[in-house]
């Protein structure tokens, strides 16, 4: 990792211009970013690493990746309660995606509930993690792993920017990009809901139209609706999901 492509706050704070990134945590290497975060932190608190050694995901994975080849960063946000928290992920998941298009010059799409693909590969995932009034919203995102720094044996076929389109990146520059997305798409969630990125978030639905998987049926992926749930078409009968994981046909 060069000097260059440094996560410390010298080289990401001088561009922070919205609210989320303050105060900055950054720790070169730290268990999980997720941990870094006190419940007395105010809204916008941002703790980055550049090495993880027990990152987790959903449902109870691992999320790793070699020192200085991510963004991994875990932001504090306190919605209102009229909102339904669960639909974070889907928030954030849509800011990332935009501000990976704007780096990469490539669609990007949304895997309900909280995964980021990218030429039909997991690029990055999200972790919300509610308590007390707050969320923690954890984002990893693979940068600049090449292929046999990837994990192998996944459900979804995992990738890195650099494995799609052969390009090392800086890691700042994206992380201060996914922040001023993230800012704007959860205003307007908190204005509107999830109609306020809909526009976003649903034309970039991965899962829209495939060949899925769910509790040992067959079915179609028919939309992510405007409450944040899955809708399936299993045997002519649409069903909403609300949490669970929904396996794809590759």
């Amino acid at each position: 990792m060069s000097p260059e492509d440094s996560l410390a706050p010298e080289f990401v704070e001088p561009f922070l211009t919205g609210r989320l990134g303050k105060p900055y945590v950054y720790e070169a290497s730290c268990e999980s970013t997720q941990e870094l975060l006190g419940a007395d932190m105010p809204e916008g608190a941002l703790a980055v690493c550049d090495e993880q050694t027990q990152g987790r995901g959903r449902l109870g994975r691992s999320w790793t990746a070699p020192p200085g080849t991510a963004v991994l960063g875990s932001v504090l946000l306190r919605p209102p309660a009229a909102r339904v928290v669960s639909e974070i992920s889907l928030v954030a998941g849509t800011a990332v995606a935009e501000a990976i298009e704007g780096a990469v010059a490539l669609a990007v799409q949304v895997k309900w509930p909280n995964d980021v693909m990218l030429n039909r590969r997991k690029v990055a995932g999200i972790l919300a993690e509610a308590s007390d009034g707050a969320v923690v919203v954890g984002i990893g995102l693979n940068v600049n792993q090449e292929r046999d720094q990837l994990p192998e044996s996944t459900k979804v076929p995992v990738g890195s920017l650099y494995t799609i389109d052969g390009i090392k990146r800086e890691r700042a520059p994206l992380l201060v990009s996914i922040l001023e997305r993230l800012e704007r798409d959860y205003d307007a969630w908190i204005e509107r809901g999830l109609n306020g990125v809909y526009d976003s978030l649903g034309s970039r639905d991965f899962l829209r139209g495939r060949h899925i998987e769910l509790d040992g049926e067959s079915g179609v992926g028919v939309k992510i609706d405007r409450d944040g749930r899955f809708l399936v078409d299993v045997g002519g009968e649409q069903r909403a999901v609300e949490s669970g994981e929904i396996l794809y046909e590759r």
